[in-house]
């Protein structure tokens, strides 16, 4: 169903309900879709095994040059600072 955003601000309870109960509510601003409300469990589903983790996120990234790997393999195991001491 489509609803004005004015009208939705008014029935948001309603709109809400008809998302868990009906499907997802599109609401218009100006006579164009603004948004999509829809059930928790709707978005659980659409989302569900989609969220990478810090390691796929860096590891999806661009291949680093050789020279760069070089550098990196050379450098020291050791703190390039002295500890902190307080």
């Amino acid at each position: 169903m489509n609803w004005h955003l004015q009208d939705a601000k008014n029935n948001f309870s309603k709109v809400v309900d008809k998302a868990i109960h009906e499907g997802p509510q599109t609401v218009t601003r100006r006579g164009k879709r603004a948004a999509v409300v829809i059930s928790a469990e709707e978005y659980e589903r659409l989302t569900a095994g989609k969220k990478p983790t810090l390691v796929d996120h860096i590891l999806s990234g661009p291949e680093w040059p050789e020279d760069m790997d070089e550098e990196v393999r050379r450098r020291t195991k050791e703190p390039s600072r002295p500890p902190v001491k307080f």
